[in-house]
C-alpha cells in the first residue's frame, strides 16, 4: 500500500523551514532574503511579500516553535483530564523535553555567547506575545478543572507557572522530569491541589 502523500506546504512554510535551517547552521545574522530566496527557489520578492521584513521572519520562526510547545501542552492535558497537578507535570516535562532537542533554540541561546543575539529578546525582553499565547492556552486547558481560586488569583497562578517553564527552557537546572516535579509540587499548592 502506497502511504499517503504528504500534505502541500505552503511557500510561506517552505521559507520559514529554510530560515531555521540557516540560523541553526549558519546563525541567524547569516541569513538574509537573497539567501532565503535561493534555498527556496523563489524571487527575493516572494520572500518579502511572505515574511515582510527580517524582524518578520524571526517572529514567523519563534511563532511556529511555540506552536509545536503548545501541542505537547495541550496533548498532556488531554492525557490528564481530572488530575491538573498531573497535566501541569507532564506538560512541563514535555516541553522541557522538547527543548533539550530543539535546535533553534539551541541557536538562539547559544547566540548569547557571541555577537549574534538579535533573535534572543524575542524569548527574553520582548516574549511578551509569546507569553500571551502561552497563558492563553494554559487557561483554556485549566478552565474545566474544579481550582478554588478567585479569577485574579488563578491568571497570577497561570502567569507564574508559565513563566518558571520558560525560564527552564531558557537555563535548565536539572534533569526535564526533576523539574516537572519541582513545578507540579509548587503549581499543587498554589492552586491548593493535592499533589500525588
Amino acid at each position: 500500500m502506497t502511504p499517503p502523500a504528504a500534505a502541500p506546504t505552503t511557500t510561506r512554510d517552505r521559507v520559514v523551514d529554510a530560515a531555521v535551517r540557516m540560523t541553526t547552521e549558519l546563525g541567524w545574522s547569516r541569513v538574509t532574503m537573497v539567501r532565503l530566496a535561493d534555498e527556496v527557489g523563489v524571487s527575493r520578492q516572494t520572500v518579502y511579500n511572505e515574511m515582510g521584513t527580517k524582524a518578520g521572519l524571526a517572529e514567523a520562526m519563534v511563532a511556529r516553535e511555540l506552536d509545536r510547545f503548545l501541542g505537547v501542552v495541550t496533548l498532556s492535558f488531554d492525557h490528564h483530564p481530572d488530575d491538573l497537578v498531573a497535566a501541569i507535570r507532564g506538560a512541563t516535562r514535555a516541553v522541557l523535553e522538547l527543548a533539550q532537542d530543539n535546535p533553534l533554540l539551541h541557536a538562539v541561546v547559544s547566540a548569547t555567547h557571541g555577537a549574534d543575539t538579535e533573535l534572543l529578546p524575542l524569548l527574553t525582553t520582548q516574549a511578551e506575545s509569546l507569553l500571551s499565547a502561552a497563558q492563553a492556552v494554559v487557561s483554556e486547558r485549566v478552565a474545566p478543572y474544579d481550582v478554588d481560586l478567585e479569577p485574579e488569583q488563578l491568571v497570577a497562578a497561570i502567569d507564574m507557572v508559565v513563566r518558571v517553564v520558560l525560564s527552564h527552557v531558557m537555563q535548565p537546572s536539572a534533569p526535564p522530569a526533576q523539574t516537572a516535579d519541582g513545578i507540579a509540587w509548587l503549581a499543587g499548592r498554589v492552586l491548593r491541589l493535592r499533589v500525588g
